[in-house]
């Protein structure tokens, strides 16, 4: 009975990476990402130049060799405009492979951003930011891996020379995607700071269906995110955040917040240390809102440059399968900067 238990998890765990209408791939280190969860985000920083790189792992207990796999690259700059003003241009890369049957999707975007100062003076004020990005993406399938009831045999195994009586006109498709998001950050003091953002996602709605007969819209996605950084010692800052997900039935919110501790005493390199911890809910069936992971981070931060890892701590109703094991992801982040006489002007992410 245990055993039959694990195999109606794992197949409802594949089943799940095969729906057209799923959700678009997600990082736990959401903060470290900021193109994929934002367009306004472009070019937000106080630096000149950002290069980031996401990876992700995910179920590799459960479907081994199948595991979830997630990467993605961005490149983005600021550029001034005025006195107060900054423009922002950026590209992402991204790619993910889902399950027995490769399940891939590879995507490639461009993004711009423009933030305006509303308030303030030189080290307090406030900036609303306008973002929008288009790009191409690729969505593919290995239908021979696949298997199907008509090709079970009756003695509980599946015999691949049987007819599957299913046909699909194509295994992969090009399809456009647009978003559009905006972002507003107050800025305190350098120590203190907190943001709201939004972000529409796959505004046209591109057709998903491997079977040119039929019409699958891919649902549109709202993405609703708030942060900040707040000090509360000499060298301790507060730094919260989180992020809700609403694409057609799917929902899912990540919240939690990390510590971040200042190192050395030299005033001539930057050097901290961050840990957290995070929870994701997201809806099962019948809608219910059930805990999903619970997320444990660090990220160390030396000069321009900063590494994360996080692990993903499954407590869903998968755990019989996965004992407890979700995904890890790593995140890297280098920035150039060069000089800047425009004293502070965004937080830190």
């Amino acid at each position: 009975m245990k055993s039959f238990k694990h195999l109606l998890f794992i197949c409802f765990a594949v089943l799940g990476s095969l729906s057209l209408n799923a959700q678009d791939i997600h990082f736990s280190q959401f903060y470290m990402s900021p193109l994929n969860l934002n367009p306004a985000m472009t070019g937000v920083m106080n630096c000149n130049v950002r290069l980031v790189g996401n990876y992700r792992n995910q179920w590799a207990s459960v479907l081994r060799s199948n595991a979830y796999n997630t990467y993605s690259v961005s490149y983005d700059q600021r550029i001034p405009v005025g006195r107060y003003d900054y423009f922002g241009i950026g590209g992402t890369f991204w790619g993910d492979v889902a399950g027995q049957l490769n399940f891939g999707t590879i995507t490639g975007k461009l993004s711009a951003s423009y933030s305006k100062r509303m308030g303030g003076y030189r080290d307090k004020s406030h900036y609303l930011v306008l973002g929008a990005e288009g790009g191409i993406s690729q969505r593919s399938i290995d239908f021979l891996q696949a298997q199907w009831g008509t090709q079970h045999d009756g003695n509980g195994g599946v015999d691949t020379n049987l007819p599957s009586f299913e046909t699909f006109e194509r295994d992969n498709f090009i399809f456009a995607d647009l978003a559009a998001g905006l972002l507003w950050f107050s800025v305190l003091d350098k120590n203190n700071n907190f943001y709201i953002g939004g972000a529409y996602h796959h505004l046209n709605r591109a057709n998903q269906s491997f079977d040119d007969a039929e019409f699958e819209e891919l649902y549109s996605k709202f993405t609703i995110h708030a942060g900040g950084e707040f000090k509360v010692a000499d060298r301790v800052a507060l730094i919260p955040g989180v992020v809700t997900f609403i694409q057609g039935p799917h929902f899912q919110l990540n919240g939690g917040t990390s510590f971040r501790f200042l190192l050395g005493n030299s005033r001539r390199y930057y050097q901290a240390f961050q840990v957290g911890g995070w929870i994701r809910l997201a809806n099962r069936l019948e809608d219910q809102i059930l805990a999903d992971a619970f997320i444990i981070s660090t990220r160390f931060e030396y000069e321009d440059f900063g590494i994360g890892f996080s692990y993903d701590l499954n407590v869903s109703p998968l755990t019989p399968a996965s004992n407890y094991n979700g995904g890890f992801e790593f995140s890297l982040v280098y920035k150039i900067c060069g000089p800047e006489r425009r004293s502070v002007y965004c937080p830190n992410f």
